[in-house]
């Protein structure tokens, strides 16, 4: 079981609106960090509030239950489909938990600014510091403060492929995107088909896959000052470094001879939902596409050639590799992930909140039974996930080069990342890169 990528997109899109809500709220409440709970030789609750729910949220108590019972603290956690939104409400009318899960950093931040958030504990702020990249810090940061702490991750951008088809052809996992696109010529030209596949349906939030794959471009090409400008709206759409990532994201996307395999031509990437790839991957219709780890989710019900449920694995039916980077040597990596703040200073809320920010929590994490969570964690052994994808990408984020960011679209407020996605489909149906950067700034501008 890999986590819902409809769950995370919802999620994300809702709290771009629920942090204009808090933003309302700025300041006009002091932080209520003075209430004390209980003894804290005695037993204590800690309650936890967040959007994981059902089987996710079954695997977060699990993580942390034989810890809670060592240390008399009962964990209650609540789950919430509507947490973006009933945070706000909850931080407005200081109705607050313990402890607030938040699943993007916008709507994290926006919960600091409203003074409701108390910043971590001396002992806390030490083991973020020790377990976490200076990325993943600046996520929980604010005026030379830690308030949060990261949970998991998630990690985009794979670039998925045929391990033996690979061998077959000569072709080895490339280094560079130049590398990649040549691989993809080489791939065409031995088989006369089209090698790369890709879809971008999903309802009103079509368009998000080649969101997505355009922040990774960006990233790898332009660097992480420039995508963080980008995300803040001080670099525009219509700029040079954006423009540019159109054109390199072009050489594989606008190519009609390398898309769309097993579906069509290149204006068939809209009609062709974003999880309908692998069912081509495992049957060999397509050789490459690009999408998160949840894809590997999609391939316990496809079949390959021989009718059987397809093997991921290095040598395995199905195998994927981060995409490679712009620059050589350069390893940027977008994806998302979860915070953990605390709204008292209660000893048991900052005791629960140190455990968090562990390597013992992340391990405890990683190895529930069948669960998909992975962490960002230095100290996560991920020789103790057993899967192998979800082990590689644990890999990837604790590699100290690797610069990490959350994506792009997720993180700009609401009509500019609904801009953005209309922007990518008709970038598909033959819009020109002008046209469609100049559109998508000028939402950015009416916002």
């Amino acid at each position: 079981m890999l986590r819902s990528p409809l769950r995370k997109r919802v999620t994300a899109t809702v709290a771009l609106a629920a942090i204009s809500t808090l933003a309302l709220a700025g300041c006009t409440t002091a932080n209520p960090g003075t209430s004390t709970g209980g003894s804290a030789s005695g037993p204590q609750t800690v309650t936890i509030y967040g959007p994981d729910t059902g089987t996710e949220a079954t695997e977060l108590n699990a993580s942390w239950a034989t810890w809670a019972k060592d240390n008399k603290i009962t964990i209650t956690y609540s789950g919430d489909a509507n947490f973006t939104t009933n945070i706000a409400t909850k931080i407005q009318g200081s109705d607050l938990p313990d402890i607030g899960m938040f699943p993007q950093p916008g709507l994290l931040s926006a919960a600091i600014a409203s003074g409701k958030v108390s910043p971590l504990s001396s002992a806390t702020t030490a083991s973020v510091k020790n377990n976490f990249s200076a990325d993943w810090q600046g996520y929980v940061s604010s005026g030379g403060k830690l308030y949060a702490t990261p949970l998991d991750a998630n990690v985009k951008g794979y670039v998925w492929y045929s391990p033996a088809d690979f061998k077959k052809w000569g072709i080895t996992v490339p280094t560079t995107y130049a590398e990649l696109v040549t691989d993809i010529q080489t791939i065409q030209s031995k088989t006369g088909k089209a090698p790369w596949c890709a879809g971008f349906s999903s309802g009103t939030a079509s368009g998000w896959p080649g969101a997505d794959f355009l922040a990774e471009v960006v990233l790898s090409s332009a660097g992480a000052s420039t995508y963080d400008a980008w995300v803040k709206g001080t670099t525009k759409f219509t700029d040079p470094a954006i423009d540019k990532s159109f054109t390199l994201l072009g050489q594989i996307l606008k190519n009609p001879k390398f898309v769309n395999a097993g579906f069509g031509n290149v204006s068939s990437i809209n009609s062709t939902k974003f999880g309908d790839v692998a069912t081509k991957l495992a049957n060999g219709s397509c050789a490459l596409t690009n999408q998160a780890t949840f894809l590997e989710a999609s391939f316990a019900t496809t079949k390959t050639k021989a009718g059987a449920i397809p093997k991921v694995g290095p040598d395995g039916d199905i195998w994927a590799f981060p995409l490679p980077s712009v620059t050589a040597g350069s390893n940027a990596v977008v994806g998302g992930g979860d915070f953990a703040a605390g709204f008292n200073s209660k000893s048991a809320t900052q005791k629960v909140m140190t455990y968090l920010s562990s390597a013992a929590w992340a391990n405890s994490l990683i190895t529930v039974k069948n669960a998909s969570f992975i962490s960002a964690n230095k100290g996560v052994d991920a020789t103790k996930e057993a899967d192998p994808l979800l082990q590689s990408a644990i890999k990837t984020l604790q590699d100290p080069n690797t610069t990490f960011r959350f994506g792009a679209d997720d993180a700009m407020p609401s009509v500019v990342e609904n801009a953005f996605w209309k922007g990518m489909v008709g970038w598909v149906n033959g819009q020109s890169s002008a046209a469609v950067e100049a559109q998508i700034q000028a939402s950015r501008a009416s916002n």
